[in-house]
């Protein structure tokens, strides 16, 4: 638990009072007292400001903060999130990252439970020893389970979608400090509200997953014509059942040629190239830094990487265990200092109609614009049948943009503007944006990509009537 100064502590107990004699009301144009304690996130943009920061232990310290506290509530895990979800302006915000135990593992099941707090390297370090390896989680391990529930989040795995399909039960902590199950057969739509609900209708406190067999890959790259890229993926990769992950990256300055990355399962006889079963977790990335730097800065580093960068990575042979290439530290994306720029993600949700044309034209903003965009990641998703708020209502492929961003209110001006361009440009082409990142989207933007919020709202109106739960995203949009 963070340690607030003797004038916080004064301020937290005053806006209590306040509100204790009826005072201070929930409604968010009242903030509790003057902020003082600030929850930040890994872009170091969009901080917010809150009264107070509780680290519990149990689901049951939880229930108590939460009924006792006057205010509004948000939860928060790795911090990955880039727009202010994991924090409300004003309120209070509970660190979920000190519950992150081992509830049960079931090795002839292929099950497991923990606490929403642990990271997916926790779980690896446990799991890999019993040859098994998580289902569905994304391309790094630094991520909480209840954060990567909560947002939905997706990963390299070929045909699985969003971690929806793989999650069997939660525990949650509800607005009246009930603590209750959820899953598809009890408390479904509560289960589906959860699950990509950014915290809306409870605290995600327990996670039983799906688990899966660790295998050893290979990798195999190729170069492929944008125009036939969904032929190649359907034909080459879909279709292929030895297919494990799959990623295609655009690279600057044009992002008009995909390189496929695909890890089939190995053959038997295969001789490993890689013999640790998982990426050490206090390894250096001094290199990956540097090079970084010198793809965004220097004169004809954007297409350092398309010509030199990228065919070094991506050349020589690699046999790995599963467990290696998903256990990625994200540290190895992070820039030296942050002082002047940051490094954001974005993501698109765009059926494979229309491939081509929201490729071309998203390549098309990223160059008049001028975006620092080191590559756009394509992944594939089935469409989610599960959550209440899907971000894949059909077969998709996931475009990630990953850009430098300088940190000036003119910057960020900027790209506001061309991040509601791009918005625009994926909902003509009857796709969805990624909820997790900076909140750029206007408010008719967000309605017409995620109809199905009129029916999360009457959810959260039944089980959190006074609103108690909320964040910086649910605050603009819902």
């Amino acid at each position: 638990m963070s340690t607030p100064s003797p004038a916080a502590n004064r301020r937290t107990f005053l806006a209590q009072t306040l509100a204790a004699t009826g005072l201070l009301t929930l409604a968010p144009a009242a903030p509790m007292a003057a902020p003082v304690l600030v929850v930040g996130n890994v872009t170091d943009l969009h901080a917010v400001e809150v009264v107070r920061i509780e680290a519990p232990r149990t689901a049951a310290e939880i229930s108590t903060l939460v009924t006792a506290w006057p205010g509004r509530v948000a939860v928060g895990g790795g911090r990955y999130s880039m727009g202010g979800q994991i924090g409300v302006q004003g309120g209070l915000h509970i660190d979920m990252r000190r519950m992150n135990r081992l509830v049960w593992l079931r090795p002839d099941d292929r099950a497991v439970r923990v606490e929403a707090g642990m990271r997916w390297r926790e779980l690896q370090a446990l799991i890999d020893p019993l040859a098994l390896a998580v289902k569905t989680m994304q391309s790094y391990s630094n991520f909480t389970v209840g954060g990567s529930v909560s947002v939905n989040a997706h990963g390299r795995y070929v045909g699985h979608g969003p971690i929806a399909n793989t999650v069997r039960a939660l525990q949650l902590v509800l607005a009246d400090g009930t603590v209750t199950e959820a899953s598809r057969e009890h408390r479904a739509e509560l289960f589906r509200a959860a699950i990509g609900g950014y915290g809306a209708v409870g605290v995600i406190t327990e996670v039983e997953l799906d688990l899966a067999g660790n295998v050893r890959i290979e990798r195999s790259v190729e170069q492929v014509p944008l125009e036939h890229y969904v032929e190649h993926f359907n034909a080459r990769v879909l279709a292929d059942p030895q297919s494990v992950l799959h990623n295609a990256d655009l690279l600057p300055p044009a992002f008009d040629t995909p390189v496929s990355v695909t890890w089939r399962r190995a053959a038997g006889d295969r001789p490993l190239t890689e013999s640790a079963r998982l990426v050490p977790r206090d390894a250096r990335y001094g290199l990956e830094q540097n090079a970084i730097w010198v793809m965004t800065e220097l004169p004809g580093g954007r297409t350092l990487r398309k010509s030199v960068v990228h065919p070094m990575l991506n050349s020589k042979p690699a046999v790995k265990w599963l467990n290696h290439e998903a256990s990625l530290d994200v540290a190895e994306l992070e820039p030296r200092t942050r002082a002047i720029s940051t490094y954001v993600l974005q993501e698109y949700f765009i059926p494979p109609r229309h491939f081509l044309s929201f490729a071309q034209a998203m390549g098309r903003v990223l160059q008049d614009d001028d975006v620092e965009a080191l590559n756009v990641s394509i992944r594939h998703a089935p469409a989610d049948r599960v959550s209440l708020l899907p971000w894949a209502r059909e077969d998709v492929f996931c475009f990630v943009v990953y850009f430098k961003q300088r940190k000036t209110a003119k910057a960020q001006e900027t790209v506001r503007r061309w991040t509601r361009a791009l918005i625009d440009l994926a909902l003509r082409h009857e796709g969805r944006y990624y909820l997790p990142y900076q909140l750029h989207a206007t408010r008719e933007q967000f309605e017409q990509a995620y109809p199905e919020a009129a029916r999360l709202r009457s959810l959260k109106h039944h089980v959190d009537p006074e609103g108690k739960f909320s964040n910086e995203l649910w605050r603009n949009y819902l």
